[in-house]
């Protein structure tokens, strides 16, 4: 039985203000119709070493008069340049390259940055789709086509490409079907162990193997992640400091004086301290570029960030605000934050336990004769057991309330043991004494590292949740709050322990920030501005410091980490993924 083929769904002609389908996105959509969504509908995009090659080649071709006649004149030679046509009977819009022919009859080029492929049909279905649509507006503007020109920069040859009746209708049905998908409000599911892949300009933003390894497919997934991005973060905190532009450099001025510059290409954000200031130039140019500005009171506390337009995704904010209404929804996702801090807190305590201070069970009543643990010596297996609990009790939590309960109980066991982690001076007395946490504002050295860290933290998975489209200030298990990001708090539970206490115990055991660090007035405590400046350094060693997943078996940065974390959690918030996957070390 001879195959049937498919049938178009003609779409009624669309209304001036509807929006029309880019040609390059008929493109997307026959090579994958996920990464089609992902660019026209949620609007992402990422660049790679093909894309960036490939926007220098067409730089050239986009100068141009880009004029048609408005009606075909005969023998008039035809040789016009970036040419924009759109339909709205077709529904569809393009750039053409070029457009060259005689009188009414016309013939498209598009450029093709590689080299011509060695197959029957003179080229892959993607890129003679996307030719025979451009073909199809030439026709809708009143020209006769009946055949495309696809030119490859790579090996310079021309392959034509001829518009039969097989290939218009298989581009009209591209046309219908990227329409239904996007209209249908459901990402197509990922390609299966695709070869297309790996070289995708998307794939840490689809991340197809980590998403169908955690819809249990049993597929181990490939380190498929884009080339790194080596930018770093531009902290300013003189407060008298100003921040201008001149051509590509960041220029930070003191008293109108140059003090320090950094190239625009290699800054990542830049954070502000106090009352430092920044140009409408430089501003415009972070907007531009995708840079956030964020603001710190002078003593480090996180206090908001500035950033452009913002994540254009709003089907991905759809699926956030929808699920913090749920309360199981957000029981699930706080009931694994919890139990993922809990466990982090553990193994950051049996890492690093130095059994320099004295350990109680916050269950039993105080000893007087409790006994000094000697450095080297094992941590308390009762301890661990308790902690063990909490995870337990984390797990089973019927209520966010109880859950606070709990996640109180364990911090509190916790901090009541953090002394035991640092390193102690001459004579066995503590070079940093700490007997509880407190803030707010934090009366001792150890706590002021905290909230510094904490804040730091904060503006971190503030900017990763906003980069991702996902709203920082909706959280699951934090209440909102004006101005506070609850998410931001949610997501960064399980990673306090990992990089902000990391941080702290680092700085102070590798003799980083001495006692002579800090500043006390009015019962307070805060770094200086040089103590500041290197822990500054620390906290951004330990973002950068790279670490093995525990699902995926890759290895990425911990400033990665949360990029790929927020993104997990949109795929468990759009139902890809039945549970959203912590990051719990070992």
């Amino acid at each position: 039985m001879a195959e049937q083929r498919e049938l178009p769904l003609e779409f009624p002609e669309l209304s001036a203000d509807a929006p029309l389908i880019p040609v390059r996105m008929v493109n997307e959509f026959v090579y994958c119709p996920r990464l089609a969504y992902l660019e026209w509908v949620d609007s992402e995009f990422a660049h790679n070493a093909d894309t960036v090659e490939g926007a220098l080649r067409h730089k050239a071709v986009d100068k141009g008069g880009g004029n048609l006649p408005v009606a075909p004149v005969a023998e008039e030679t035809i040789h016009a340049r970036s040419v924009a046509l759109s339909s709205t009977r077709l529904g569809i819009t393009a750039k053409l390259d070029l457009v060259e022919g005689e009188g009414s009859r016309v013939t498209p080029v598009d450029y093709k940055r590689g080299k011509r492929p060695h197959v029957a049909t003179g080229a892959y279905d993607p890129e003679r789709v996307q030719m025979c649509a451009q073909g199809l507006l030439l026709r809708e503007h009143g020209f006769e086509c009946n055949e495309g020109v696809l030119y490859f920069a790579g090996s310079r040859e021309r392959v034509r490409i001829e518009f039969d009746e097989a290939l218009v209708e298989q581009t009209l049905c591209a046309i219908h079907g990227l329409r239904g998908v996007a209209l249908s409000g459901h990402m197509p599911p990922p390609l299966e162990d695709s070869p297309k892949c790996p070289r995708c300009s998307l794939v840490g933003i689809c991340m197809p193997d980590e998403t169908r390894f955690l819809a249990h497919s049993g597929v181990e997934p490939r380190p498929l992640f884009p080339m790194l991005d080596e930018r770093l973060p531009l902290y300013v905190q003189s407060p008298r400091a100003f921040v201008r532009k001149d051509a590509e450099r960041f220029v930070i001025e003191i008293e109108k004086e140059r003090a320090a510059e950094a190239r625009i290409g290699e800054v990542s954000q830049i954070a502000l301290f106090g009352s430092t200031s920044l140009s409408s130039a430089a501003l415009h140019e972070c907007f531009r570029r995708d840079i956030p500005v964020t603001w710190h009171t002078y003593g480090g506390w996180f206090v908001g960030h500035t950033v452009g337009t913002g994540h254009r995704n709003v089907e991905t904010r759809t699926h956030q605000y929808r699920a913090s209404f749920d309360a199981q929804s957000c029981l699930r996702l706080a009931r694994g934050w919890v139990h993922a801090k809990i466990a982090n807190c553990r193994t950051l305590l049996r890492r690093n336990w130095r059994g320099s201070a004295q350990w109680e069970d916050p269950e039993e009543p105080a000893r007087s004769d409790a006994v000094i643990q000697s450095e080297g010596e094992e941590i308390p297996h009762e301890l661990v057991l308790n902690l063990r609990d909490d995870m337990a009790h984390a797990r089973s939590a019927r209520s966010i309330e109880s859950l606070l309960g709990i996640e109180g109980a364990a911090a509190q066991r916790y901090f009541q043991n953090f002394a035991s982690v640092l390193r102690s001076a001459d004579g066995g007395n503590l070079q940093f004494d700490f007997m509880k946490r407190n803030r707010r504002p934090p009366r001792d050295p150890v706590n002021a590292l905290l909230s510094f860290a904490y804040a730091m933290l904060t503006r971190e998975w503030t900017i990763a949740l906003s980069a991702v489209g996902l709203d920082p200030y909706l959280g699951f298990y934090h209440q909102p709050r004006f101005g506070r990001p609850a998410l931001a708090l949610d997501m960064m539970e399980p990673f306090r322990p990992l990089i902000a206490d990391s941080t702290v115990l680092m700085a102070i055991n590798n003799g980083e920030i001495r006692p002579s660090d800090f500043v006390r007035a009015a019962g307070s405590c805060s770094l200086n501005e040089s103590g500041r400046k290197r822990f500054i350094a620390s906290f951004e060693r330990r973002m950068n410091q790279e670490v093995t997943h525990p699902i995926f078996r890759y290895r990425l940065s911990y400033r990665r980490l949360l990029e790929v974390q927020s993104r997990l959690l949109i795929r468990f918030l759009a139902g890809e993924i039945p549970e959203y996957p912590n990051f719990v070390t070992r």
